[in-house]
């Protein structure tokens, strides 16, 4: 019985955990493995605050869209990997590592739900490594 019980215990947090995992689209990702601004831009909220090596500005979507794009350009992208991600309530996030042509860089991405449950950014922050 106390088999039984942990078994439908265990079920129930691999369910809660995977369908949170189902929250964070693919497309995110994959336009930081791509390194493609222009991918990134759907998941943007019209505001961001867009932090690169301790240098906070917040920018209108179209803006942020532009800097990460100067930012892709100057360090050219050859991969991504998601390190951790979560979800609480409305609002989530991602750390991952982003590899470049210029060395490693720490990946912090916070998204809330927008009310139609899309995943929106308002925050992206950078900061290089010493891998």
């Amino acid at each position: 019985m106390k088999k039984r019980i942990l078994l439908v215990f265990m079920s129930f947090i691999f369910c809660a955990a995977f369908a949170q995992v189902q929250d964070m689209p693919a497309g995110l990702t994959s336009a930081f493995k791509k390194g493609s601004a222009q991918d990134l831009l759907p998941f943007l909220s019209n505001q961001v605050v867009l932090i690169i090596q301790n240098n906070p500005q917040s920018f209108k979507k179209s803006e942020a869209q532009k800097a990460m794009a100067d930012f892709f350009s100057a360090n050219k992208v050859t991969g991504f990997s998601v390190n951790h991600q979560g979800n609480r309530n409305e609002s989530g996030f991602i750390i991952g590592t982003l590899s470049t042509s210029n060395g490693s860089f720490r990946i912090n991405c916070f998204f809330k739900k927008n009310g139609d449950s899309t995943v929106l950014i308002h925050q992206i922050r950078i900061v290089k490594t010493n891998e």
